[in-house]
């Protein structure tokens, strides 16, 4: 039985992760992947491959609008065929880098499908047969996949979910998406974009139901004069297959036709048929497993990391705790991961990007605050772009003058969010990022201005 001083079941962006910093720190390490290629979910099926569609999706707005810069463009046109393809080729490029740093890390893969057999043992499945492996610690890693609406069957024909959505083959004409988070927004704007007659149905009394109020419902409002058609306070009644298209009555009453349906309603964790009955490890009442602030699990020697750890379900989250858990192993001394600083991006038209406290939860949690807002038609770089459409938008103590919460909409700003995260980190203060000196014309002077506008000092608005 081959032996190791740590083994990681999950490739993804938190497994592999792992097994490169245990590998840097003197650890013997394996990972166990069931897919044929690294990456987990991010890589394969959802970030990278989204954003090459949306990449493309840019491409043709922009040049769609060359007349406004001057340019002349005719007989504009695309290949959705096409476009796939670019996205399929951006993941094996970015796949075969992680292979590559495997093979340069000497880490041992195990292609098939890992399942505990105690709290030292991993005994692997795959189409060679089974056998098992020996590990003195063993990291689960194993993330998320879909969730389901009850009565609502993805067939990956009438009915998709994301991973059916990535590798289109033919745009429909007309869309419906049930869900409003970032995957659901994304592929609206996607498809919105090439012409798509696209609508969003969500639970909830708004879109984007975890962003700050301010920008959710200049979002919608953006959304909606792009042609998109949303429908809050709303859920499916019932839903009907026809040949070629679906029915769907909502709980408003409306019946509405669609030639497909996207179901983008969150994630469920990998917990199951991966051996946890055979160990002490215990499940949230949402179906993620346990830990510690280390990662540590109920049973010794067993850690759980990434988006079966719990949310927020995110890729950097998951590489983050991956280095957390790996190096309080090793015995380093490690700051723990503080999820009020773990960035959420959404990556439609325009772009959406936030940390740390909406205004709503700021005063839920009893802090007296100053809001800042700095309007992108104010800013002079927005203009440039022809990007007017934006906001940000920060919460900052009163009395402390620390920066709670940051909240972006507008060109790039998945870009920018990274110096409100650092902001952050570093608690630094309205004070700091007022005597910060912002390079102009950039879009980035707009958090210098909303930062001055918490105490109307803002030069340019």
């Amino acid at each position: 039985m081959d032996e190791y001083d740590i083994a990681v079941v999950g490739g993804g962006p938190g497994g592999y992760i792992a097994a490169i910093r245990a590998v840097q720190l003197g650890f013997k390490t394996a990972v166990v992947e069931k897919e044929k290629n690294l990456g987990g979910i991010c890589l394969n099926w959802g970030c990278i491959p989204t954003k090459s569609l949306l990449r493309a999706s840019e491409a043709y707005r922009l040049i769609k609008r060359a007349e406004e810069f001057g340019i002349k463009v005719k007989n504009v046109s695309f290949d959705i065929q096409s476009i796939v393809k670019y996205s399929k080729n951006i993941v094996n490029k970015l796949s075969s880098g992680i292979a590559y740093l495997m093979r340069k890390n000497n880490i041992k893969v195990y292609q098939g499908f890992g399942k505990l057999v105690g709290n030292r043992t991993i005994k692997i499945s795959s189409s060679g047969g089974e056998h098992e492996i020996s590990s003195k610690r063993i990291i689960l890693a194993t993330g998320v996949r879909a969730r389901n609406l009850p009565g609502i069957e993805v067939d990956g024909d009438l009915i998709w979910n994301a991973q059916h959505a990535i590798a289109l083959d033919k745009l429909p004409k007309s869309l419906l998406i049930i869900g409003s988070g970032a995957i659901g927004i994304e592929f609206a704007s996607f498809c919105s974009t090439l012409g798509v007659d696209v609508s969003i149905i969500e639970a909830k009394n708004t879109i984007l139901p975890l962003e700050d109020k301010d920008i959710s419902g200049l979002a919608q409002e953006i959304f909606m004069r792009q042609g998109i058609k949303i429908y809050t306070n709303n859920s499916v009644k019932t839903i009907t297959k026809n040949k070629g298209s679906v029915q769907v009555q909502l709980s408003s009453g409306k019946n509405k036709e669609f030639d497909k349906v996207i179901v983008a309603v969150g994630v469920q964790a990998n917990t199951e048929n991966i051996g946890l009955e055979n160990t002490k490890v215990k499940l949230s009442p949402s179906g993620f497993i346990e830990t510690n602030e280390w990662y540590e699990t109920c049973e010794p020697n067993v850690y759980a990391i990434g988006d079966v750890a719990g949310p927020p379900c995110l890729a950097h989250k998951a590489s983050r705790e991956a280095m957390v858990c790996v190096e309080k192993i090793a015995g380093k001394d490690v700051h723990v991961l503080k999820k009020e600083c773990v960035p959420n991006c959404t990556y439609s038209y325009p772009q959406i990007a936030s940390v740390g406290l909406t205004e709503e939860q700021a005063i839920k949690d009893g802090y007296d605050i100053k809001i800042g807002k700095f309007h992108s038609n104010f800013s002079s770089k927005s203009i440039v772009l022809g990007e007017t459409d934006g906001l940000v938008k920060t919460v900052i103590d009163k009395r402390t003058g620390e920066l709670l919460g940051a909240h972006l909409l507008g060109a790039e700003v998945t870009e920018l969010i990274s110096s409100f995260v650092l902001a952050k980190q570093i608690e630094v203060t309205d004070l700091d990022i007022k005597s910060t000196i912002f390079p102009h014309p950039t879009i980035s002077e707009m958090m210098h201005e909303s930062v001055l506008a918490a105490d109307n000092e803002s030069l340019n608005s």
